[in-house]
Parts: structure tokens; sequence; C-alpha cells
């Protein structure tokens, strides 16, 4: 009654097509639930239709056509195995002819219901009368019993050891069942020659008072004799031959739990007009009333069914499941008025409905299901005739159907369908629930009478009765509803119903969001939040999909994600093209399996939607605290300056922001999320302290299968004053205390002078510079002369004989002791970091503040086979252009990067992946040009690089 009652608030909220439980599951609590739980029914549907058409062939085969058995058993034992085999044979048949009847029409089904109805309602009103007249002439139905044991009375006519004929006392057909002969000084069993032999009538009637005896339990384990505990008996040893004497003995082991689940199936029918919602003129109406009024009556006829029959009949009777010490002759029948064939009839035809109703309804829940298309393989079973009758969907019913026959026992078979059901059940209730907790505008439902509390208490019922029954079939049904509800979600279609549980989703990130709030992560907590910036090209496709490889390996779909791109324009013009890039983004997230969300922002001009974005990407407490993107390989070759100062306003930005940046050299190059990289190691030149990004990014990395295999190593560098051994020692127990496994090595720089080529690149890099701000051409103009310029000056320089030495000076780099500076020494470099991870804004104003000593940090080689034999010849006038001399500043940066760039490829040229800090850009914009030179150089020569820069604040702990 309780899922009635939710069941009719969700049928009255709105159309309810074909589909009925399956239908409002669905459309309640989304496609996986609504699959898993509607393909459930459907088999507790289909495996009911064999239960009912078992039931109609045990009728025909026990109590209407007994002589038509095709099996006939010759030895007791093998009795049940004969009418198993008997109702496989038959119930084929009868499941084949059903069948037949279904696809012919479901109308054709309508009107044989009435009939099987009407002889329902004939056989349930004689039980009542037979009941009535119990109370006034009880029916002759004679018992036997031998001292308290009821005997099995198939074989014998009379309840008597002897009797009397002609004056002479015999033995009668019972004596021959105990006694080796029909002497009387014969050898007989010995609870036979102890107890007597009683008749008792099986039915007393409404006023015996044998209702006081059946209120009490009588639960018995298998092959246990069916015992009157009211009558006296002499206890005797017991036998092994006891199991061969004519004792009616229980055919299975009976408890609480057994009979729950035996009996719940008569009451699963509450389903059935739902099942057909699609055939009902007004499902809205029609459910609620018949389903509840329907329950009401079956009630009603349940409860004074089971109160009368204790009433009326004893015990052992009732026990007697197949009527051995009556003949077999149906009880119910002998107790009904006027005859036991209106039992029989109605029994018969009830049995035969419901199997009609199990085979009408479970073909069209079926038939929903595959219109859904949420199962994929199942897609052929929506198909049916024109006029919309599940043809296929019949066929597979009527397959699963011969299973259920084919397992015959009766006992067998109902558990399973009281899981299905129950499962059905239970998500009726939770759906009701969740629909009024969520209070969705759209759950307006025309039934008022229902209310969460009955919704969770009916819920509460169904799971534990489900445990109640059988625990193992609760279990098993659970499994296959899961492994239904998985398949769904990763195969199956996706579908937007506006269910429930996208609501408690919302409310559940709502809440988790408003608490993420209230404080920002520890430090254990930390993990990077990304913002990936990704580019697009003309066609809207992704430029750099191995960004997306990266960010999967680096996150392993753990925390937040956020993918996005800056499109130039105004909205109103590119909203077309900014929705077909966000749908390519999202393809390619798809193939590349990265969990998060994608976003394409429209702004008048790229530098200010990037800004958008690092300042407003995310929600409340879940933003992103790590900005990836790939670095910008043409920036030389840009027809707009634009590209490469974009990318350092970026570097600003996020240093503003106190965001972390990683920026991917060669992304294209990165593996495939379906790489294996081999035997390598991942590289870690570790300069200065950024809060620990450079420790745990390549911990997080070598989480994904793409990188396991890869071993880390860390290089720090010292000087030549610093004790390297010393620094070696402290590095590895830092790293011990934060549980990471590396190899260190501590690398050495060594001063020397600034060569010739370090001078050579300075001037050039600066006299492009220089030209770019006095030209104010137009731009095909200005490209033309800067390349002209360009080659002048280089072939100018080859020709120049010396150069001037600059003073050796060290940047890029964090200061690790102070020392006085020199006084002809100039403007130091900036400094990547503070010492103590100071705010970037401060590292920032002490660029240009005094000078202090400073660590060499990576180099790369310093000559190229070409360079090397470069030679330099001067005194050859050029435009004044070329007489200007480098600025000692920019010669000792760029001595610093080729230095760096030297070590780095002479140690990690042959790693997977080198990680190192990324220097900060210059404070002031002038030199932003010259800034990205010295990346270039510092990075040149090798193949992956990801630089890092952290966001200020520690990411990484020694305490758990």
């Amino acid at each position: 009654m309780l899922t009635a009652i939710s069941m009719s608030a969700i049928a009255t909220n709105g159309v309810v097509p074909a589909g009925g439980s399956y239908y409002m599951i669905s459309r309640s609590l989304g496609p996986e639930f609504g699959g898993a739980v509607g393909l459930c029914f459907y088999l507790g549907t289909t495996f009911a239709g064999s239960m009912y058409i078992l039931g109609t062939i045990e009728i025909l085969l026990t109590y209407i056509v007994p002589k038509a058995a095709i099996f006939v058993a010759e030895r007791k034992e093998d009795q049940v195995d004969a009418l198993l085999n008997n109702m496989r044979v038959y119930g084929t048949c009868c499941l084949v002819l059903m069948s037949l009847v279904v696809f012919v029409g479901v109308k054709y089904v309508n009107k044989l219901a009435l009939v099987f109805l009407a002889c329902v309602i004939l056989s349930i009103l004689s039980i009542y009368a037979g009941v009535i007249k119990s109370a006034i002439e009880p029916p002759d139905f004679p018992v036997c019993f031998l001292g308290n044991r009821t005997l099995h009375n198939q074989k014998f006519d009379k309840c008597l050891k002897t009797q009397e004929v002609d004056n002479l006392t015999v033995t009668t057909q019972l004596w021959g069942l105990f006694c080796e002969s029909a002497d009387l000084n014969a050898t007989c069993n010995n609870y036979f020659s102890n107890n007597n032999v009683t008749e008792m009538q099986g039915i007393p009637g409404l006023l015996s008072g044998v209702i006081s005896e059946n209120m009490w339990s009588a639960y018995a384990p298998l092959d246990m004799i069916v015992e009157d505990k009211k009558l006296q008996s002499v206890p005797s040893a017991e036998s092994p031959q006891d199991i061969y004497m004519p004792y009616v003995v229980n055919d299975i082991t009976t408890f609480f739990t057994l009979l729950v689940g035996i009996y719940f199936p008569s009451v699963t029918g509450i389903m059935a007009g739902s099942n057909r919602s699609g055939d009902l003129r007004d499902a809205q109406k029609s459910i609620p009333i018949g389903t509840i009024l329907a329950i009401a009556t079956t009630s009603f006829i349940y409860v004074t069914c089971v109160v009368l029959f204790g009433a009326c009949i004893e015990g052992v009777l009732l026990r007697d499941k197949f009527g051995d010490s009556v003949k077999g002759n149906l009880v119910i029948g002998t107790l009904s008025w006027p005859s036991p064939w209106v039992i029989v009839i109605g029994s018969f035809f009830s049995c035969c409905g419901a199997g009609l109703q199990s085979l009408t309804g479970a073909p069209r829940l079926l038939q929903a299901i595959a219109r859904d298309g949420i199962v994929p393989f199942l897609q052929v079973f929506g198909h049916g005739k024109a006029n919309g009758e599940p043809t296929w969907a019949l066929l597979l019913t009527g397959g699963i159907c011969e299973i259920g026959i084919l397992i015959a026992s009766l006992d067998s078979v109902a558990p399973i369908l009281s899981m299905f059901f129950l499962m059905c059940y239970l998500f009726v209730n939770l759906a009701c629930a969740v629909q009024t907790l969520l209070r969705t505008p759209n759950w307006r439902p025309r039934f008022k009478y229902y209310h969460w509390t009955l919704s969770f208490l009916g819920m509460s019922l169904c799971l534990a009765i489900m445990f109640i029954s059988s625990w193992y079939y609760a279990i098993v049904a659970m499994v296959i509803a899961g492994c239904i509800y998985k398949y769904i979600e990763y195969r199956g279609a996706e579908k937007e119903w506006g269910d429930g549980i996208r609501g408690l989703s919302l409310n559940a990130a709502r809440y988790a969001l408003i608490r993420l709030e209230d404080a920002p992560p520890h430090t254990k907590n930390w993990r990077p939040q990304v913002l990936v910036l990704l580019n697009l090209d003309s066609d809207q496709n992704v430029k750099h999909p191995r960004l997306l490889s990266l960010t999967t390996q680096l996150k392993a779909g753990k925390g937040l994600t956020i993918v996005a791109n800056v499109m130039e324009g105004t909205y109103l013009t590119k909203d077309a093209e900014a929705k077909r890039g966000e749908q390519n983004i999202k393809v390619c997230m798809s193939a590349e399996r990265t969990k998060g969300f994608c976003h394409v922002v429209v702004s008048s001009n790229l530098r200010d939607g990037v800004s958008h974005l690092i300042q407003s990407a995310g929600l409340g407490g879940m933003k992103h605290n790590t900005v990836l993107m790939a670095w910008p390989g043409t920036w030389k070759q840009a027809n707009d300056p634009q590209s490469w100062k974009n990318f350092i306003e970026t570097i600003r930005e996020t240093t503003a922001t106190h965001h972390a940046l990683l920026v991917a050299k060669n992304v294209d190059s990165f593996p495939t999320n379906q790489e294996r990289l081999g035997e390598g190691t991942i590289d870690v030149w570790w300069v200065v302290h950024d809060g620990g990004m450079l420790m745990l990014l390549p911990f997080l990395l070598r989480q994904h299968k793409v990188w396991r295999k890869c071993k880390m190593r860390i290089f720090t560098v010292a000087q030549m004053d610093d004790n390297s051994i010393q620094m070696k020692k402290d590095l590895q127990m830092f790293l011990y205390h934060l549980r990471l496994d590396a190899e260190v090595e501590v690398v050495e720089m060594h001063d020397n002078d600034i060569s010739a080529f370090t001078y050579e690149k300075t001037l050039v890099m600066e006299q492009r510079s220089q030209m770019l701000k006095q030209m104010q051409l137009s731009r095909t103009e200005r490209e033309r002369e800067i390349q002209s310029i360009t080659d002048e000056s280089r072939s100018s320089i080859r020709r120049k004989q010396q150069q001037p030495t600059a003073e050796q000076s060290c940047s890029l780099s964090h200061s690790r002791h102070s020392s006085t500076a020199d006084d002809n020494q100039e403007d130091e470099a900036q400094l990547i970091h503070d010492r103590n991870t100071a705010s970037h804004t401060a590292i920032n104003d002490k660029a240009e503040a005094t000078p202090e000593h400073v660590h060499m940090t990576w180099t790369k080689d310093k000559l190229f086979t070409e360079r090397r034999h470069r030679e330099f010849n001067a005194n050859v006038a050029v435009r004044d252009l070329f007489n200007m001399k480098p600025n000692q500043s920019n010669v000792r940066r760029m001595h610093t990067a080729v230095k760096l760039n030297e070590i780095v490829v002479n140690k990690s040229q042959g790693a997977h992946l080198v990680l190192l800090n990324m220097p900060g850009p210059p404070k002031n914009c002038g030199g932003d040009e010259n800034y990205m030179e010295f990346l270039e150089v510092l990075l040149e020569g090798l193949n992956r690089v990801l630089l890092v820069r952290g966001g200020g604040r520690e990411v990484i702990t020694i305490y758990s």
C-alpha cells in the first residue's frame, strides 16, 4: 500500500506513457537507476509468468486431469521428480499457447481477463459461503493418525489396524504397510505396535475453536513427520525404515523468512496496471484509483481467508502441502460451497489470467526500455508490429519464461521474483521521497495523500523484506542491478530527463561549495586544480591535444580541471563559432579522457579574455590554483607581436593572482595516454624553493601508467664556495621526510669568461628590439625592413675580429648567500623567487635594488659545432645602429642562460621529461622580448620541458 501511494503520486505528476514503473523511476532517478531497476523488474515479471504457468499446470495435473501425466513415478521418492517433469512438458505447451494469444493482440487478453475475473470472483464467494456452512454443518473430511503422526492415506481405505469380518478379526491395508505380513502375529514397526490409530475431522468448522491452536508457528525441517501435538503418542526408537512408512512429511525446511518469500509473489500484482500504462485511456486517473482499490480488496480477501482457514481447518492439514492425508483432495475445495470444482476452476483461470498479464506487461516494459536507447544492444526489441505490439520483445520474454518453466520448482522461482519486485518497489518509494524532498517546481502531483516519511518507510520495509526472505538472493539481485547500472553509465546513451538524482547532485554541490568557501585547503589536501588554456585553429579544432593528455596524466580524474579558450571578437557575431569550438574541445577531452569542464570565452581581445578567465574561472571554493599552457613556439615568426606579449602578460597575471604556472614546451612530443614510457627519468632542476611544486608534480605524474616506470632525479646547482656534500645530504633528508624516492645530484658551476657567441647573441637580440621601437612603418614594410637589417647585422658581426669582454655575472636564479657587489657591476638580473617564498610582487621590487651575489643555475652546451667555427671580423662600417654596444646586464643574463642550458642538456638530454623553475619576467615591459630570448636559449636542445612557477604557497609537507 505504501508503494501504491508513492506510485500514485508519481503517476499523477504528468503523462505516463508506455513503460509504467520503469518510466516513473527513470524520469525520477535518471536513466541509470531506471534502466537497472526496469530490467530487473522485467526479469521479475517474466519469471512471474513462469510461476503462474507452473501453477496452472500443477492444478491441471493434480486436481483436474491427473491421468494426463506423461511421467508416472513407481516409487514414492520419485513422485516429485515425475511431477516436475510433467510440469516442464505441459508448461512449455501452455507458454506457447499463451504467447500466441498475446501475439494476436492485447484486446483479446482483455476479453479473456473478464472471463477469468468472473471465475475468480465466484470461487472467492464460494469460499466465504463454505466457511459459513462449516459453522452449521462441517464437511466430512477425515484425517488418519497413528499416535500423533499424520498418515498418507493413498494406499489404504480404512483408518483401522484390524476389523471384524464375519466375527473374525482380520488385518487391514494399513496393517500391511507397517507389518511384514497380514498375520496378526506378524512383526510390525515399533511405533505402529505401541500407538493406536485415530481418525479426526480435518475441517472441524468455524465454531470449533481450532484457531487457538493455529495461532502459533510450527516450523519444521525437511523430511520431518507432520504431527498433531495434542494427540497422545508413545515414543519409540527411530528406525531407518521410517522413511518408507506412509507418513506425511515436510518436503522443504520451513521458516518464517522462506514462507514470506514464497507468499510475497501473490501480492506483487499491484504493478499490473502500471505496466500497461500505454494502453490506458487516462493513466493519471486509472493507476492511482485502480491500484489502491485493488490492494485494498485483495488485502481484505487475503487477511480474511488466512484467519478463516485457521479457524476452520486443522493445523496438520494446513501443513500437508500436497493433501496426502486426504487422498490428494483440495482442502479449500472441500471447504467451499457448493462444489470443490468452483475452487479448482477459479484457481486454474486465476493462474491463467496472471500468466497472460505477465506475458502482456513484460514485453511492453522491455519495449519501453529499448526505445529509450539507454541499453544499446536492446534497441532491436523496441520494434514491433504496425499497431505497436512488441513482437520481438515478446519472443525474448517467451525465451526467458521458458527458462523459469524448465526450473519447474515453484519454491526455487519464488525468491527470485520477490527480489526483483521488491527492488522495483524500493526505488518507486525512493523516487517519490527524493522528488518530495527536493521540492522541484515541476513536482505537482494531483494525488495529494502522500508524504516523504511514508515513502521512506515503504523503502525501508522493502529492503528489510529482501534480506528477510533470502539474503543471498538479495545480494545477487543487487549485484545484477549494479552491473546493469554501470553498463548503462558507461555504454548507454546520455539522457537528460530532469531526474531527481541531478537535483540531488546540484544540492550536494551547492552544499559542498558553501563548505569549501569557509577556509582555503590545507597543504595536505592541496592538489593542482588546473585551468588549461587551449588554442584553436581557424576551423575551431584543438591545436595541441597533447596538452589535454598531460592534464589527464597529471590529474588522473581527481580535482578540478577547467579547459578554456579565448576567441577574439564579439559574442553576437561569434556565438556559432564559440559553440562549435566548445563542442570540439569536449570531443577532444573525451578522446583524451580528461574529466573536467569546458568553457569558450569571446572577448574583444585575447589579452582581456585570458585575464578574465584567470580571475573568474571556477565557482566559490572550487577555483583553479594552477594555470597550464603551451609554449608559444612561433613567437619569433608571428606577424603580430601580441602572441609573445600575451604570453608574458599571462605570466604576470598568474603571479599577481598567486596561481602556479606550468608551461609545456614542445608539447606535441609529450606522450599520449595510450603510450607506456619505458625505463627512463623525470629530471627536476631545483634551484629555488617554490613551495614544493617541482617535487609534487613528478610524484603525481608517476601515479599514471604512462610515467609509472620512470625514476625521479633531482638536480640542484652549487657554486664553488658551497659545501656540495652537505647540500646533497640535506636534500636527501628533505626528500626522505617528504616520502619521495629520488636520486639527488649537486651540480657545480664554474666561473669563466663570457664567450664571443654570448656577446654576439646579446647584440643581435638588442638590435632587433631597438629596431622595432624606432621604426614607425606599416606592418609589411616593418617586416621587410627588419629582415634586411637582421641579415646585414649578422653578416657584419661575422666580420668582426674581436669583441670586448664583459665582466661575468649571474642571473635568472635565486640568491642563497648575500655578498657585497662589485663597484663596476651594473644592474643585476631579475631573481626568480625570494628565498623564503615571499610574494612575487616583492621579488619584482627587488629586481632593481642593490644586486646580490647569486649562484649559477642551469646552462646549455655553450657552442654547437657550427657556432664554434664562426669567425668574428670587425672594422667593417655598417649603419649607426650596428655601432651600438650591448647592455652589460643583458650580456650577463645571456651568459647565465647559455651556461645553464649547457649543463641541463649535458645531464638531462636523454630524460623523458625535464622540469625546471621558470624565471619571472622583467618588471618593466621594455625587456619583454629580451626575456623571451633568454628563455629560448635556456630551453634550447631539450625535447620535453615543463617550466614551473610556484604560486607563493607551500603545496607539500613533511607532516602526516
